[in-house]
């Protein structure tokens, strides 16, 4: 995700980064203007042949229904990225509070708050590259119980770090250190863990209908492609730049909502979440070690 001022218009306006869409439809807009081009000419000055009465009218009223399509469309994918960013604020508190109630139910320089501060930071690094699908044990922070032969041959490694972590709270509950109410309050903080993650896994797997995908990119495609048939006999070869940039707009929206409806990624306008696991390490490490 690009850290940026929303209120710099002007930089906005005239910068074009890596992954801008202005770059990814460069080649289709280039190609839309020359066929516009081709048929401008052709139309003007060979055949002047007028298909249908008030044409532009028509387009226009198709064009409506279509911008209705890509705002709904628009709409689902933001609501999966903020979905996806209110989860991830939830792993936050989430991780604030258990590690909080760690530190008031255990003893001082308790063994276990260095295992579960270990634990609890894994465990949001793992969902983390676990839902960008390229999970390493070997980046995981090693415990002498907990290391790399702990993790070996399991493929949903993040369960792999709850189960440490409850077995962690059970042997504290055996052990007589944390009582039966202090163990109820610590549970409630775990499964809120779990629900997060497949909270996120819901958002990741299920994507939008195919269906529906495939109906809006072949509406714009036969919008864009028989707009000239409409502008040329009122704008010439004014309908060059206006073509391509109806195209621009249309085909801009539906790129911009594919990038954000997987928000778990590493897209720039995917969420920051190497930058959330930091900070909620920072903070176990303050409420843990301090």
């Amino acid at each position: 995700m690009i850290d940026y001022n929303p209120h710099n218009w002007w930089k906005f306006i005239f910068y074009f980064h890596k992954a801008d869409t202005f770059r990814k439809l460069l080649p289709a807009m280039l190609g839309l203007a020359a066929y516009t081009a081709i048929f401008a000419y052709v139309e003007n000055n060979i055949l002047h042949y007028v298909p249908i009465k008030n044409p532009l009218t028509i387009h226009s009223l198709i064009g409506f229904v279509l911008s209705l399509l890509l705002v709904f469309r628009t709409n689902t994918a933001y609501d999966r990225w903020w979905e996806g960013r209110k989860i991830w604020g939830s792993f936050t508190n989430n991780s604030r509070n258990f590690a909080l109630k760690l530190d008031a139910f255990l003893p001082q320089q308790h063994e276990a708050k260095e295992t579960l501060r270990i634990l609890i930071g894994n465990y949001v690094q793992a969902v983390k590259d676990h839902l960008r699908g390229r999970i390493n044990a070997h980046t995981l922070e090693q415990t002498t119980i907990y290391n790399e032969a702990y993790y070996a041959g399991i493929k949903h490694i993040p369960n792999r770090i709850g189960q440490a972590m409850y077995r962690e709270i059970n042997k504290l509950h055996k052990e007589g250190i944390i009582n039966a109410e202090q163990l109820i309050i610590l549970n409630n903080e775990l499964s809120s863990f779990a629900d997060n993650l497949g909270a996120c896994e819901r958002i990741k797997n299920t994507p939008i209908p195919v269906s529906y995908n495939i109906f809006i990119k072949k509406m714009i495609f036969i919008y864009v492609f028989t707009m000239p048939l409409t502008v040329v006999l009122d704008f010439k070869f004014w309908s060059i730049p206006i073509v391509t940039l109806v195209f621009y707009a249309f085909a801009g929206i539906e790129i911009m909502a594919e990038e954000i409806e997987e928000p778990f990624g590493t897209d720039n306008n995917d969420l920051a979440l190497d930058t959330i696991v930091k900070n909620i390490k920072a903070n176990l490490v303050e409420i843990l070690n301090g």
